[in-house]
């Protein structure tokens, strides 16, 4: 039976091709500005590394926020104290576009990630030209060989991998590459189903070298001080914050 993640990969795959047919031109970025150590910091500091996202739609949820306007997101999510951004890029399913994020990072200092469906090394190239400084690599979504393939392009672009893990055979394959950011997406990508007790589960079975981002379902402080007794304390979140009225308000009221 076929997934909402096999829609969208199958998607992106047919998307993809036609980019590299004609692939679109960007000035050239500015170095990238180091996803993986902004996080460290903040928790080095003693605090929480929000990975805040600016997130349009979903489609689970549909139309997440109609004002819409990521450079001002993003400069309230920075000056509520987050790390890093997320910014989604998918059109299809999420309402996204590379613009988001060009205008995003231009609005902020700091470091963003591309929230999308990486399914060829290309898009690592494509991604640099827009000015991420990190993408993801969703396990789920890919084999090893593949994987090894866009973290590669990455590395060689240096910028940092989230690399998205949903159970322990996962994360086990996860730790076959070099990158130590591990995202655990406690959102069933099959069912979209949300457990928070996955990202406690697999956090003892990683090295101690790995930062952990805990992914989907957290909205409150609460959340976040039940994930830091476990150790975890990066976190990657963006329906509950993109929900608020006063986004700013909200950011600092979780990691301030």
């Amino acid at each position: 039976m076929s997934t909402i993640l096999d829609k969208i990969l199958a998607t992106k795959r047919s998307e993809v091709a036609a980019r590299r047919a004609a692939p679109a031109t960007h000035g050239e970025p500015s170095p990238p500005r180091g996803f993986k150590a902004a996080l460290d910091a903040k928790v080095a500091a003693g605090g929480y590394g929000l990975i805040a996202e600016i997130k349009k739609a979903s489609p689970s949820k549909g139309l997440i926020r109609s004002d819409f306007d990521p450079p001002a997101h993003a400069r309230a999510y920075q000056a509520g104290g987050a790390a890093c951004l997320s910014v989604l890029t998918d059109q299809e399913y999420f309402q996204g576009h590379e613009d988001y994020l060009i205008a995003a990072r231009a609005a902020c200092e700091l470091p963003v990630i591309r929230k999308d469906f990486m399914v060829d090394p290309w898009q690592v190239e494509e991604s640099r030209g827009i000015g991420a400084d990190a993408i993801l690599i969703i396990v789920a979504a890919l084999d090893d060989g593949q994987m090894a393939e866009i973290e590669a392009a990455a590395i060689d672009r240096n910028m940092d991998v989230l690399v998205e893990v949903h159970d322990a055979d996962e994360l086990e394959r996860a730790l076959r590459l070099e990158s130590r950011l591990i995202g655990v997406n406690n959102r069933n990508l099959k069912t979209f189903e949300v457990d928070l007790k996955k990202t406690y589960e697999l956090v003892r079975h990683a090295p101690k070298d790995c930062t952990f981002v805990a992914e989907s379902g957290l909205t409150s402080r609460a959340d976040l001080d039940a994930m830091a007794e476990h150790d975890i304390r990066c976190f990657l979140i963006g329906e509950s914050l993109m929900r608020q009225a006063d986004v700013e308000a909200a950011t600092r009221a979780l990691v301030g």
